[in-house]
């Protein structure tokens, strides 16, 4: 080997010993330094606590009692039959009252009343209004009393017929500045389905959309409709009438039902002795239940003003399919409806006086639980209760003041699981503040004459919300 070559050996040797000497050191001092404890950083992202601004307290009223297709010539024409009278007041800033006018046009009728009621320093204003109405003609006769509502993104209504002598009417009330856009979905004995004529129902804003409930199917004797809006939410409600033969059995204007829950309780169903004497002839308390999109059992309990069981069920739900149940054998007296699923459910329960010319019916529809204090008018009407159903996981001390048409504050315990009824002033506005969350409705009975509705609780205040930029 050449003096030149070995040079060139030993030089190469040399930059391969140090360069694995050097990669050595460097991974052994990257092992050091993963294993040795550095400090460290974590960095929070920002977040940033919002109140929301609260909104306007505001509530669309159904309007007048509504009689469809009384002049044969023009068989869709709706009119007027009977005024409804309001009753209102708030915990919180003046009531101002406005007059929005329906689509299709009801002949006799300016349109349906609408509250509203600004916030007060920051706080929403709680308020509440009702309307109640009789009318005695020869095709429509009975007594109405309604609960005017908050417009909602979702809704269900959970009354009416489309059989033979049922005259039934959708009322789709926006009392937004913008227009909405309204799906209304059926479930009938087929199922769920959403009929060309329930799909994409444009309701101007101000403005009171009125659908009869035949056109989404006839025939239907148990119907329930899911209310769907777009755009700004709705208020929905239905008027639901019924004629046998000749001989008119009712009216009832039945406002909608938030949402479906796996827990369900109806206050206040008023079972009248008329009805008793009449129930050979036919069911006179009926349930009516659906649990959307899912099979379900439901257990079903019916207590009286005592708090004793006076009917336990278990029914069997198939899914988007409308079931009745008869709640036969109720002497007279006020109940509570309990209804416990295995999946989330809508009820409400259908009361007749009786089967004879001039009877009257009820629909009794689930009331929301109310935690806070809350508003609620008392439309007129005869013997109105207040009946308020205690939770079953305690006790609950209610104090209820007026604030205005009566002077007398009650105060009163619901015990777990039992209902007390109290009577309250025809035209009052009564505030209801309780320890614990209970649920209640307004009730009327009196001969030919039954209504009720769910006591609506204030909107709880806007909650934080976390904004992360």
């Amino acid at each position: 080997m050449t003096r030149q070559r070995m040079w060139r050996w030993a030089a190469t040797s040399t930059r391969l010993v140090v360069g694995t000497a050097l990669a050595v050191g460097i991974v052994g001092a990257v092992g050091v330094g993963v294993a040795a404890n550095w400090p460290t950083h974590t960095h929070e992202p920002l977040a940033v606590g919002v109140t929301p601004t609260p909104a306007d307290t505001v509530l669309a009223c159904a309007g007048p009692l509504l009689a469809l297709g009384r002049d044969a010539t023009q068989a869709d024409q709706i009119a007027s039959a009977a005024p409804t009278a309001t009753v209102s007041g708030s915990d919180g800033a003046t009531l101002t009252q406005a007059t929005e006018p329906s689509a299709p046009e009801v002949v006799g009728s300016d349109g349906h009343p609408v509250f509203a009621a600004p916030p007060v320093d920051a706080t929403r204003s709680d308020a509440a209004a009702s309307a109640s109405g009789t009318v005695a003609a020869e095709d429509l006769r009975g007594f109405a009393a309604s609960a005017c509502q908050p417009p909602l993104i979702e809704s269900w209504l959970v009354a009416g017929a489309t059989t033979t002598g049922s005259a039934d009417v959708i009322l789709l009330s926006n009392p937004a500045d913008v227009a909405a856009t309204v799906d209304l979905t059926l479930y009938s004995a087929t199922g769920a389905s959403t009929p060309p004529s329930g799909r994409g129902l444009r309701v101007d804003a101000h403005t009171q959309r009125l659908v009869p409930l035949a056109a989404l199917a006839v025939g239907e004797g148990a119907p329930v409709v899911r209310v769907t809006a777009s755009g700004a939410p709705v208020a929905a409600a239905l008027q639901s009438s019924l004629s046998r033969t000749l001989l008119t059995g009712g009216v009832e204007q039945s406002g909608a039902i938030v949402g479906s829950a796996t827990q369900q309780v109806i206050p206040g169903v008023r079972v009248p002795q008329s009805a008793v004497d009449a129930a050979s002839a036919g069911a006179t308390t009926l349930l009516r239940l659906l649990s959307p999109g899912a099979d379900a059992t439901a257990a079903v309990t019916v207590q009286d003003d005592t708090g004793r069981t006076a009917l336990t069920q278990e029914v069997p739900l198939g899914a988007d399919l409308p079931t009745e149940l008869d709640l036969a054998g109720l002497p007279a007296g006020a109940y509570t409806v309990r209804v416990e699923a295995t999946s989330a459910v809508v009820s409400a329960v259908w009361q007749t006086t009786d089967f004879a010319d001039g009877a009257d019916f009820a629909w009794y529809t689930a009331a929301e639980p109310i935690v806070g204090p809350s508003v609620v008018a008392v439309a007129d009407g005869p013997s109105p209760l207040l009946v308020v159903a205690g939770s079953t996981a305690g006790s609950a001390d209610v104090v209820l003041t007026p604030l205005s048409g009566a002077t007398d504050t009650e105060r009163f315990r619901v015990a777990a699981g039992d209902t007390a009824s109290v009577p309250v002033q025809p035209g009052a506005v009564y505030r209801i503040e309780t320890s614990s969350p209970v649920r209640a409705s307004v009730s009327y009975l009196a001969d030919g004459a039954i209504s009720a509705f769910p006591v609506w609780p204030a909107d709880a205040a806007a909650a934080e919300i976390i904004v992360r930029p």
